[in-house]
C-alpha cells in the first residue's frame, strides 16, 4: 500500500474510532450512571469503561501483549506508574489494571471534570482531580489519594505529568512518590512500548500497531520517609527506562 493509501486508511480508521467511542459514551454513559447510583454499584461503570477502551483499541487496529501480568498486586494497594508518550496509553493502562476493579483509582487533570458524562463517572468511581498549578488543591488531592490507598485502593499514575514528544522518558514529578511514602504503598513500574508510534503527539491519526506492556517488580516504600522520595523516584524511573530499552 502506498503512503497516500495508508494515510487515507488511517484517517478512516481514526474517524471510525472517534465516532463509535463518542456514540458509545453518549448511549452507555447516562444509563450506566443511573444504574450505578441506583444500585450503589460503581463496578458497572468500570465495566462499561473497559468495554469502551476495548472498542477504541480494536477499531484502531491496536494489539497489546502483556509481559509480567502476574506482577499486579491484587492483594494489596499500590501505585502503578506508567510512561506517557501517547493518548493511547490511558486506555491501555486501564485495561491492564482491570483485575483491580473496582478498587482502582485515577488521579486526573482537574479540567477533565468539566466533561459532563466523564466527570460524573469519575466522581462515582472515586477518581481524584488535581490541578498542578494550584498547590493547595494538589496537596488536598494527594491527601485524599493517601486515604484511598489506606482503604485498600490502588492508583494509576503517569509521573511524567505530560506526554513525551519523542517517546523518551521525561523527568518525573514527585507527587506519586510522596503519595507512596504517605501511604507506605509500593510503586509498580509499567512500560508501554509502541504507543507513541501508533499515535504521535500533535497528530489526530491512530495507526495500527503491536504494543508491548511490561510490568516491573514493585519498588517497596515501607519504612521510607520524605527524604527517600528521590531514591524511590529514581528506582521507579530506571526500571521503566530499562523495560523500554528491552533490558528487563
Amino acid at each position: 500500500m502506498d503512503p497516500l493509501s495508508r494515510t487515507a486508511a488511517a484517517a478512516f480508521r481514526t474517524l471510525s474510532a472517534y465516532v463509535l467511542c463518542t456514540l458509545y459514551t453518549l448511549l452507555a454513559g447516562p444509563p450506566g450512571i443511573v444504574v450505578a447510583l441506583g444500585l450503589g454499584r460503581p463496578m458497572i461503570l468500570y465495566r462499561l469503561a473497559a468495554a469502551g477502551s476495548r472498542l477504541l483499541l480494536r477499531v484502531s487496529g491496536i494489539r497489546c501483549r502483556v509481559e509480567g501480568p502476574g506482577r499486579l498486586l491484587t492483594d494489596r494497594s499500590a501505585i502503578y506508574c506508567f510512561n506517557h508518550a501517547s493518548n493511547l496509553e490511558p486506555p491501555i493502562a486501564y485495561l491492564l489494571l482491570e483485575p483491580l476493579f473496582p478498587r482502582m483509582r485515577v488521579i486526573y487533570k482537574r479540567s477533565l471534570r468539566r466533561l459532563p458524562i466523564l466527570g460524573r463517572c469519575f466522581d462515582i468511581g472515586g477518581f481524584i482531580p488535581i490541578d498542578r498549578r494550584d498547590r493547595e488543591q494538589s496537596t488536598r488531592a494527594l491527601a485524599e489519594a493517601a486515604r484511598a490507598l489506606h482503604e485498600g485502593n490502588s492508583f494509576m499514575m503517569f509521573p511524567e505529568g505530560t506526554r513525551s514528544r519523542t517517546g523518551e522518558l521525561l523527568p518525573f514529578k514527585k507527587g506519586a512518590f510522596v503519595l507512596a511514602i504517605d501511604a507506605q504503598a509500593p510503586l509498580v513500574p509499567v512500560a508501554i512500548i509502541g504507543a507513541q508510534r501508533a499515535m504521535r503527539r500533535g497528530s489526530p491519526f491512530i495507526w495500527p500497531a503491536d504494543i508491548v506492556v511490561r510490568v516491573g517488580l514493585p519498588v517497596e516504600s515501607a519504612g521510607s520517609t520524605y527524604d527517600d522520595r528521590d531514591r524511590l523516584m529514581d528506582e521507579t524511573r530506571n526500571s521503566i527506562a530499562a523495560m523500554i530499552a528491552g533490558s528487563a
